[in-house]
């Protein structure tokens, strides 16, 4: 196999000074982009089943879609089945 091109990834931890409740558990991200702006994505993949997500309260799914850097709009039926089609595999749903 072939390579897809230069790995441009880094790990940097959030500054100490208003840490968000997921960093502040010690977790750390991973920035893509390189140099100072950039995407930031959570190291781990939410492993939540479909129950979950259609179980899981507004403000979750909020938290998780933020998380992710995802849109965060629209009614509690539409943030879950966007959480849904983003994070579960099209067998599990």
């Amino acid at each position: 196999m072939g390579s897809l091109g230069p790995s441009v990834a880094t790990l940097q931890q959030q500054p100490k000074a208003g840490k968000s409740s997921a960093a502040a558990g010690g977790e750390q991200h991973r920035q893509h982009g390189g140099g100072g702006g950039g995407f930031w994505m959570p190291l781990h993949y939410p492993r939540y089943r479909k129950a979950d997500y259609e179980a899981m309260p507004e403000w979750r799914v909020d938290c998780l879609l933020r998380e992710y850097g995802l849109p965060v709009a629209g009614d509690l039926r539409a943030k879950r089945e966007f959480a849904m089609g983003a994070f579960l595999w099209p067998d599990q749903y």
